[in-house]
């Protein structure tokens, strides 16, 4: 049974950082990521890493926002600093299945509030 077990949200002040962490079990992923969901907003992509560690942002957040992974503990990690109060949210890790049929799994999500 697969499973993604997110940590590291909380409040912050503008301008601080905060790291949050993805811990997956049950399998073999491909593609990692974290996604955000602001209240009354659409879920959006944040950044997402291959295997083999390339890696995608959405443009707004590129410079501030970096994810890594490391494949032999299945986690992946998104450091955020200089945030904003536009950042607040609720962070859900995402893993994609390496193996047919590639089955896309989500987090419980992580709530990140950017707030003085």
């Amino acid at each position: 049974q697969v499973q993604l077990v997110e940590s590291g949200g909380g409040l912050v002040q503008p301008g601080g950082s905060l790291r949050l962490s993805c811990a997956a079990s049950g399998g073999i992923f491909g593609e990692m990521g974290w996604y955000r969901q602001a209240p009354g907003k659409q879920r959006e992509l944040v950044a997402t890493i291959t295997r083999g560690g390339s890696t995608t942002y959405a443009d707004s957040l590129k410079g501030r926002f970096t994810i890594s992974r490391d494949n032999a503990k299945n986690t992946v990690d998104l450091q955020m600093n200089g945030l904003k109060p536009e950042d607040s949210a609720v962070y859900y890790c995402n893993a994609r299945g390496l193996l047919w049929p590639m089955t896309n799994y989500w987090g419980q999500g992580t709530q990140v509030t950017v707030s003085s």
